[in-house]
């Protein structure tokens, strides 16, 4: 499934609802907009829900953004499926976005891609069987001169060879992240 579509099946098990603090962080979001342009906090709201909600943005949990925002969930799930730092279905431990675009194809990214679908045994979208790593492809992430490179949470990186793959795959799994 691509990220652009919303499949109705991956759920929530029960009704999600923000905690205390988060709900009070979101009302001040939503008081920096006009009555009736609340929308406007979406992107915030939505990372707050993957944070609150298990890194992920099930229907429940749109709808549940949709309700807080006054707005249509048809809405949520337009941005949600748009954007891809937005994950709507689980994902393992570690997500790593690879750079797609042009410039980062033509140094290897592709290769890179093929090199960790082997060595994770999954497809783009998949997640390895011992839950540490979801892959995903994205596009540009802004670091053109220092392809192919992937992005893993916050940390980007670069200039990608099959050697540091392998390096990060096994930093990540013993819990010794990469600077």
């Amino acid at each position: 499934m691509s990220n652009t579509e919303v499949d109705i099946s991956k759920r929530h098990s029960e009704k999600p609802v923000f905690s205390a603090e988060k709900m009070t962080e979101i009302q001040s979001l939503m008081s920096q907009f006009p009555e009736g342009k609340h929308k406007s906090a979406i992107l915030r709201v939505l990372h707050i829900a993957e944070e609150e909600f298990g890194g992920w943005l099930s229907i429940e949990s749109m709808d549940y953004v949709a309700e807080v925002l006054s707005i249509e969930p048809i809405e949520v799930y337009e941005v949600a499926s748009f954007y891809s730092m937005f994950n709507l279905e689980p994902t393992g431990k570690f997500v790593f976005e690879v750079c797609r675009t042009g410039p980062c194809m033509l140094v290897g990214s592709d290769s890179i891609i093929s090199y960790i679908q082997e060595k994770l045994d999954i497809k783009i979208g998949e997640t390895s069987k011992d839950g540490f790593f979801t892959l995903k492809t994205v596009e540009c992430l802004g670091a053109c001169g220092y392809g192919p490179m992937l992005q893993c949470g916050k940390k980007y990186h670069e200039h990608l060879t099959k050697e540091k793959v392998d390096e990060l795959i096994a930093a990540y799994r013993s819990g010794e992240f990469p600077k």
